[in-house]
């Protein structure tokens, strides 16, 4: 059996929901993002438990069957940008869809009905998050972020930066670097 968990999209979530889990007695195969995979069927008495436990730290438990795939779109999309090293070789579209086993331009329909804007929208709003982070973490220059990130050039990167943050990548990197200084000279 699968639970699944909204707004579980790190590792402590993870750690919070295994804790919960034990707490309630509740065997678990496994603890994923997004997802429980469950030995046997809960009891819904420890289902609604589990529920009123998370919610507390703010997840969700869903059982609306469309909010389920939003979010597993939201997850292939976030472990995807987030969480490996390398761009998919294949597009988006294909990459998803396989994923999760459905038709893109169904999954596309859905997504941007319920969350009103596109699939394609969402990945760009997170890559530029994902590039955010690397930027003040300060290892990769913007060349080497724009390749990491697959886009098809610094350009490419600093107009869709741009776009979504009304800053250059460079302003954003000074402004880090600012706050830095003045935070270590109080």
């Amino acid at each position: 059996m699968k639970l699944y968990i909204k707004y579980m999209v790190s590792l402590r979530c993870k750690m919070l929901v295994q804790e919960e889990l034990k707490k309630l007695g509740m065997k678990y195969v496994v603890v994923d993002l997004g997802v429980v995979d469950f030995l046997e069927e809960i009891t819904e008495e420890k289902r609604e438990q589990l529920k009123v436990n998370l919610l507390k730290s703010g997840l969700e438990v869903m059982d609306d069957k469309r909010a389920i795939l939003i979010e597993k779109i939201r997850i292939v999309i976030t472990e995807m940008i987030h969480y490996t090293d390398e761009e998919p070789k294949e597009n988006y579209s294909d990459y998803i869809s396989k994923k999760i086993g459905y038709d893109y331009t169904y999954l596309a329909n859905i997504f941007s009905e319920v969350k009103g804007i596109t699939i394609q929208q969402f990945i760009i709003i997170n890559k530029i998050e994902k590039v955010k982070e690397l930027i003040l973490y300060d290892e990769l220059n913007l060349t080497e972020i724009s390749y990491r990130m697959g886009y098809s050039s610094v350009a490419h990167l600093s107009n869709q930066f741009k776009k979504i943050t009304g800053l250059t990548p460079s302003f954003f990197r000074q402004m880090s670097e600012k706050r830095k200084r003045n935070l270590e000279d109080c």
